[in-house]
């Protein structure tokens, strides 16, 4: 039986954002449960499909999250301890799974160890707790030292992974999370950027307290197979199909999303093909995928795919309303307060709403979709079919980002009479000529077909 991570279909809500938290925390504010917002979406996400829940960054910092201040407390902007407490047993309660971020890669300016040295100097005992701390010069922030930092950003201080102080301070921070707030899960911001001995230590660390304690890496380039393993992750993010997903449908180049799949994948040489990716079309990092399409139509065949290709889907908070969103300056237009009455009442993308949830329901029924091996069938500029094959069981998906019909010959990777579309209202095709069959197509959309003996 598979653990429940890998038949998981998550929903990502940026907490600061979604709840409309303030941009800056002077540490002075009166705790707001904005939080709490996250009980008027269950019916919304239970009716996606969605069954975990990926929450951003929820401890104490000083803006955005990723320069966290506290990892015990929850940030005062979004509720206390107890409020996340309450979400967490009520969401479990509703079936679905909490993952939250793990942000051990760097802290911000605010953060106790750090201020210790600004106050103290050389004199401080957590001089070695951050990275290459050089009094020799100054930061580019005008301190008497310098140090390293995530990508150039002062403001994100890297800290030192190997120190067994800052070990123990983390490992008891998750301890509580997992004791206390009983998350299911970690995503760990920045894995490309930790030290491995460091994963390893935290992977067996937590699977001791909960053996089905899901971690997934956020890694943008590199080689998967160097973080998911026995000893380190379950998981990464799919930053490689991210990518082919969009610019295949703009460019009306199927090959792109069809080598990354079978390179991926593909049943014989598929270099990820038993990884379970976590796998995304956006997120808090990236432009809103309604922003990014050339054609609006193309979300349709986009979404099919996202849903029935190997791996964990994943939607991002609204983006199942076709919002869009574009990174500008700050990222505020990635990450807005949305309000769930107000976008009901509005002109929304109905069909898209609908075409989530009818996946997820396809998904959730397919033993074949959610572990079964990837088999390229055939691919053209604008269709692409490929199956999903376990014992038992076939699927074959056919995409047409076509904006007008199109007829696709295709054989069928398995001897079968019939096949049922299980997207399109159940409708019948009879496979004759050695399994060789001829569909129709509509413009922008596609077909989930399971093939069937008479």
């Amino acid at each position: 039986m598979l653990p429940w991570y890998k038949k998981a279909i998550f929903y990502h809500i940026y907490p600061l954002g979604f709840c409309g938290a303030k941009k800056l925390n002077d540490f002075n504010l009166k705790t707001m449960e904005t939080l709490e917002k996250t009980y008027d979406w269950i019916k919304h996400i239970k009716y996606l499909g969605a069954d975990a829940i990926y929450f951003g960054p929820i401890f104490e910092s000083t803006s955005h999250g990723y320069d966290t201040v506290d990892y015990n407390v929850i940030d005062r902007r979004l509720g206390n301890n107890d409020t996340f407490i309450k979400l967490v047993k009520t969401l479990h309660k509703n079936n679905i799974k909490v993952v939250i971020d793990g942000v051990f890669n760097h802290v911000g300016r605010d953060f106790f160890a750090f201020k210790d040295i600004l106050l103290k100097g050389k004199k401080s005992p957590y001089c070695s707790w951050f990275h290459r701390l050089d009094f020799n010069q100054n930061s580019p922030l005008n301190d008497p030292f310098t140090y390293d930092t995530w990508n150039g950003y002062y403001n994100l201080v890297k800290l030192n992974l190997c120190n067994s102080e800052v070990k123990d301070y983390l490992f008891k921070a998750i301890n509580m999370w997992i004791k206390d707030f009983d998350i299911d899960g970690l995503r760990l911001d920045c894995a490309d950027c930790l030290d491995f001995n460091f994963i390893k230590e935290l992977a067996s660390f937590c699977k001791k307290l909960k053996p089905d304690f899901w971690l997934m890496g956020e890694i943008i380039h590199g080689d998967y197979n160097r973080w998911v393993n026995n000893n380190m992750l379950d998981s990464v993010t799919n930053y490689e199909c991210y990518k082919g997903l969009y610019s295949s449908h703009n460019d009306k180049n199927y090959f792109e999303i069809a080598y990354s799949l079978n390179r991926q994948f593909g049943k014989d040489f598929g270099i990820y093909k038993n990884m379970y990716l976590y796998n995304f079309i956006d997120n808090h990092d990236v432009n809103r995928i309604a922003s990014t399409l050339k054609f609006s139509d193309y979300i349709y065949p986009v979404y099919i795919i996202l849903f029935t290709m190997p791996g964990v889907p994943s939607i991002y908070y609204g983006s199942e309303f076709g919002i869009k969103g574009v990174r500008n300056i700050s990222d505020d237009d990635l990450r807005p307060e949305l309000n769930l009455k107000n976008i009901l009442s509005s002109n929304y993308n109905k069909k898209l709403i609908k075409l989530i949830h009818n996946l997820s329901n396809i998904r959730r029924g397919s033993k074949a979709l959610e572990e079964g091996k990837y088999i390229q069938i055939k691919i053209l500029n604008e269709q692409f079919a490929y199956a999903r094959i376990i014992e038992g069981e076939c699927i074959i998906v056919i995409l047409n980002l076509s904006q007008n019909f199109r007829f696709m010959e295709i054989n069928a990777p398995i001897k079968a009479s019939k096949a049922i579309d299980m997207l399109n209202n159940k409708d019948i095709y009879k496979i004759q000529n050695n399994n060789c069959f001829t569909i129709k197509l509509e413009p922008c959309w596609g077909k989930i077909l399971k093939l069937q003996q008479q």
